[in-house]
């Protein structure tokens, strides 16, 4: 007479699998990334509509184009192609340039302006904040990795003036700066970064 082969007790497998569900969902760490944050300058009024329009020195406009070209825009005039490295942008060169123009260390009219503040509550800051403003335009056809790169050399400009500002008045870089000397910092080079619709070059009007 052949033996029976044994059956194997899977009734506590759901179980089993549930706990296992359980301990990697409390032991798992989350990312805690939350995309590319930004500062947007605050939104004008209506009344302030005209000295926007004047004051067309306080903004730089970066544009990439459907075939990944880039080009830096700054007042009517100073218009900057911005070369490849192969098959990748010049991004050292958006970098330098976005700081030269947003430093301004000269205080020429055709560069962002460099004031002092005029509201009662920013009386603690006696400083001269940096008035400039990025503007960053793409094509719905721009390559991703060509997007990215930009940002992040716009934001590296950012970081370096921050990183600068500090170094000349704390003698420190400006992640080794207190709450306070931080908040001094981010006050004189805010980080105004807007960013336009994108286009559309396949889009008839």
């Amino acid at each position: 007479m052949a033996k029976k082969t044994p059956n194997i007790n899977s009734s506590s497998t759901a179980d089993i699998a549930f706990l296992l569900l359980c301990y990697f969902l409390m032991t798992t760490t989350m990312g805690d990334k939350t995309g590319i944050q930004r500062t947007l300058p605050k939104i004008p009024e209506s009344t302030q509509q005209k000295d926007i329009q004047i004051n067309r020195r306080n903004l730089i406009q970066v544009k990439i184009n459907s075939s990944d070209n880039v080009l830096l825009i700054a007042g009517e005039y100073a218009t900057v192609p911005v070369p490849r490295k192969g098959d990748k942008i010049d991004d050292a060169l958006i970098t330098a340039k976005i700081k030269e123009w947003m430093a301004n260390r000269g205080h020429s009219e055709q560069l962002p302006a460099r004031e002092l503040p005029d509201k009662p509550e920013e009386a603690k800051y006696p400083y001269e904040v940096l008035k400039g403003v990025v503007s960053l335009q793409n094509d719905r056809s721009t390559h991703y990795d060509t997007y990215i790169t930009v940002q992040n050399a716009i934001v590296r400009a950012f970081n370096e003036l921050r990183d600068e500002e500090a170094f000349a008045r704390f003698g420190r870089h400006y992640d080794e700066l207190t709450q306070d000397e931080a908040d001094v910092i981010n006050f004189i080079v805010p980080k105004t970064i807007s960013e336009a619709e994108p286009k559309d070059k396949n889009k008839t009007k």
